[in-house]
C-alpha cells in the first residue's frame, strides 16, 4: 500500500482461529473521541459523505470502480446499496461483506436517525460497532449505558442483550461474525476508544498500528486500525486464509488485490 496526499486509516477485520489482534491509527483527533473535531469537514466524511473519483466521470452513468472476483471484492462508495436494516428502527443499512459472497463473516453501514434503535444480532453472534459519525448511546443488559462518541467502539460477545440508541445522525460500522470458543474461554464486553489505545511496533513495516481488542484466547478475531503518512506502506505481501474487511476511513492510496492494484 503506497498512500498518497493526506495520511490513510484502515479499518481491519481478519478472522482467526481461536486468537485474536487488534490495531488502530494516528489520524483522528488527538483529543477525548468527539463527533464535534475542529477540523473540517469532519474525520470521517470520506465514509458518510463519499465522492466518486476521478470528479470527470462523477456524473457518466453506469460508471463504478466496484470489482468482484472470486478471492476478493472491492466495494467503491457508488455501489453501496442503503435499504432498510431488519428489525432496527429507523436506520438504513449497506452490507459491504456477507457470506454471500463467501465471508465467514459480515460488515455494514449503519445510518442511524433520531429515534432510532438497533435490533440483536442472530443467535451465537458477536458484534462490533465503531461509531463513525454522531453519537450513540449503547444499553447492555446488566443495566449500564455507554455513551460512544465518533471513533469509540464496542464490541458485544455472543447473544449479549443490548440495545443501541441515536437521537442524531449518526453513522456506525458493524462487524458480525458466528463465535467461535476455545475450550471454557469467554469474551467479555469491551468498550473503548481509539484514542486510549497505545501504538504498537511494526517491525519491518512502515505506518501506526493500534489495537482495539486484546489479544488474548477469548477473543476469536482481530479489529485494527492503520494510520499511514504519506509515503508510508504495508510491506508484507499476505498470501493466506484469514479473511479481511477493511474500510478506507480518510485519505488515499494505491492497494494490491490479487493480481490488481
Amino acid at each position: 500500500m503506497f498512500p498518497a496526499g493526506d495520511h490513510l486509516l484502515l479499518f481491519a477485520l481478519a478472522s482467526l482461529g481461536g486468537a485474536a489482534a487488534a490495531g488502530a491509527g494516528e489520524g483522528f483527533c488527538s483529543a477525548e473521541p468527539s463527533n464535534d473535531c475542529s477540523q473540517s469537514p469532519p474525520l470521517y466524511s470520506k465514509v458518510t459523505s463519499p465522492t466518486l473519483a476521478p470528479v470527470h466521470l462523477q456524473d457518466l452513468p453506469g460508471f463504478t470502480r466496484s470489482v468482484y472476483k472470486k478471492d476478493h471484492a472491492l466495494i467503491t462508495p457508488e455501489s453501496h446499496v442503503f435499504s432498510p436494516l431488519p428489525d432496527w428502527t429507523n436506520t438504513l443499512g449497506a452490507y459491504l461483506i456477507s457470506p454471500a459472497l463467501g465471508a465467514h463473516f459480515t460488515m455494514y453501514l449503519a445510518n442511524m436517525q433520531d429515534g432510532s434503535k438497533s435490533a440483536l444480532p442472530p443467535k451465537d453472534v458477536e458484534r462490533l460497532i465503531f461509531v463513525v459519525q454522531g453519537s450513540i448511546a449503547l444499553s447492555v443488559e446488566s443495566g449500564t449505558t455507554h455513551s460512544l462518541l465518533v471513533d469509540s467502539y464496542a464490541y458485544l460477545p455472543a447473544n449479549m442483550k443490548h440495545s443501541v440508541i441515536s437521537d442524531k445522525p449518526s453513522t456506525l460500522v458493524i462487524f458480525e461474525r458466528r463465535y467461535t470458543a476455545v475450550g471454557d474461554y469467554h469474551a467479555d464486553l469491551v468498550v473503548g476508544s481509539t484514542d486510549k489505545q497505545p501504538l504498537l511496533e511494526t517491525p519491518g513495516e512502515v505506518f501506526e498500528l493500534r489495537k482495539l481488542l486484546p489479544t488474548s484466547l477469548p477473543y476469536d478475531f482481530n479489529i485494527h486500525i492503520m494510520d499511514f503518512q504519506p509515503g508510508e506502506y504495508l510491506n508484507v505481501k499476505e498470501v493466506h486464509y484469514n479473511q479481511h474487511g477493511l474500510l478506507l476511513l480518510e485519505g488515499q492510496g494505491i492497494y494490491r488485490l490479487g493480481n490488481s492494484w
